[in-house]
Order: C-alpha cells, then sequence, then structure tokens
C-alpha cells in the first residue's frame, strides 16, 4: 500500500492560498500571495530539498494548472515533479501535455491508487482534495510548514469535514525566521475523557 502525505506551508489561522506569489491564485480576491517569500533560511531550504525528491504526487484540478503551467519550464530547479507521476482529481479535463500525466475521476480511484504499487504519493497546495482525503481518512502522514503570520482570509488547509483522526509527531523544527515545521504521521483514533484537577 502506498502512503499519501499532505505537505502544506500554512498561516497561524491555517490559510494555504497563494504561498509561492502575487500571482499563484487570486480566487476569491486573494491578494496576499506570496506571503512566504521573506520566511527562508538554511534549515527550510534542507528540508525543502528532501521533500522534493522522487515521489508520485496527488493533485487537484487547479494546483494541477499551476503546476502544469510553470514546473515543466523549469526541470532544473526540481526535476522530481516532471518525472513522477501526476495524479490529478478532475471532472472536467482529460489529457495534459505535461508527461506522465493520470486523471481520477474520484474517491474510489484514490482508494484503488493507495492500495496500488508504487512510490509514495504526495499532495501539494490542493486545499479541495485535501478537505476530500482527510474526510475518507486517505491521509497518512501531514507535513506541515507554519509561519508566523495571520492572513485572515483565504483557502484554508483543514474545514469542518474532517475525519477526526489522531496523530503523533515524528519530527520538527524552528527556522531562524520562526517557521515551525511539523510533520505528523496517523497514529489512530481520537482519546477522550476528563482532565484531571
Amino acid at each position: 500500500m502506498r502512503k499519501i502525505t499532505v505537505l502544506s506551508m500554512i498561516t497561524m489561522d491555517g490559510v494555504m492560498q497563494a504561498p509561492g506569489g502575487p500571482e499563484e491564485d487570486l480566487s476569491g480576491g486573494f491578494k496576499y500571495g506570496g506571503w512566504t517569500v521573506s520566511y527562508g533560511d538554511e534549515v527550510f531550504g534542507k528540508i525543502m530539498q528532501e521533500e522534493m525528491k522522487p515521489a508520485d504526487y496527488l493533485l487537484g484540478r487547479k494546483t494541477f494548472d499551476i503546476f502544469a503551467s510553470y514546473w515543466p519550464h523549469h526541470a532544473d530547479f526540481w526535476p522530481a515533479v516532471n518525472e513522477g507521476t501526476k495524479y490529478v482529481l478532475t471532472q472536467t479535463i482529460e489529457k495534459s501535455d505535461w508527461k506522465n500525466t493520470v486523471f481520477l475521476q474520484g474517491p474510489e480511484d484514490i482508494q484503488k491508487l493507495k492500495q496500488s504499487e508504487g512510490p509514495d504519493i504526495q499532495v501539494w497546495g490542493s486545499s479541495e482534495l485535501v478537505h476530500l482525503l482527510l474526510k475518507q481518512d486517505l491521509v497518512d502522514e501531514i507535513r506541515l510548514k507554519i509561519y508566523p503570520l495571520i492572513l485572515g482570509e483565504g483557502k484554508k488547509l483543514f474545514d469542518n469535514n474532517a475525519l477526526p483522526a489522531a496523530f503523533v509527531l515524528t519530527e520538527s523544527h524552528v527556522t531562524s525566521k520562526g517557521v515551525i515545521i511539523a510533520n505528523y504521521k496517523r497514529s489512530g483514533e481520537i482519546i477522550t475523557g476528563d482532565i484531571e484537577l
């Protein structure tokens, strides 16, 4: 079985929209695109290099459109994303010129993909897809980069439809710019009880 890992850059209030640049995703009138730019450092760079090693990718259609217009022309920076298979959840497009692209129709296709043989699968961006994966309990790991800022608007990583699930922290770092990098692995069910005073 293949592992599905969600990788996301988020603000303290959970916004994940357009971290990379002003024109990345203007939907909803979002005006803070590129909010991560001033927070890079050596620790962050090393972790990003590790996460950009070869994998397969599961993307929502909007993120796929953004990636497909950019990464084929910047293969020297992230060659793995061009070589890996891109699985795209969509019902609106059926073909692409970007090599190694496969289109999926719904959650059943993702279930089959997860059960298949092959490399682990990374999910970048794709807020609506992440919501679906969390609702279907298909996420094995979440890798967060939490930035020390609040935007108050924009697409968020979590919505109110996620299936309750417990995770365990497997690795963490704090960069010199205050970015908290935290990796969580799915660990079981929620445990509830009373706090003893």
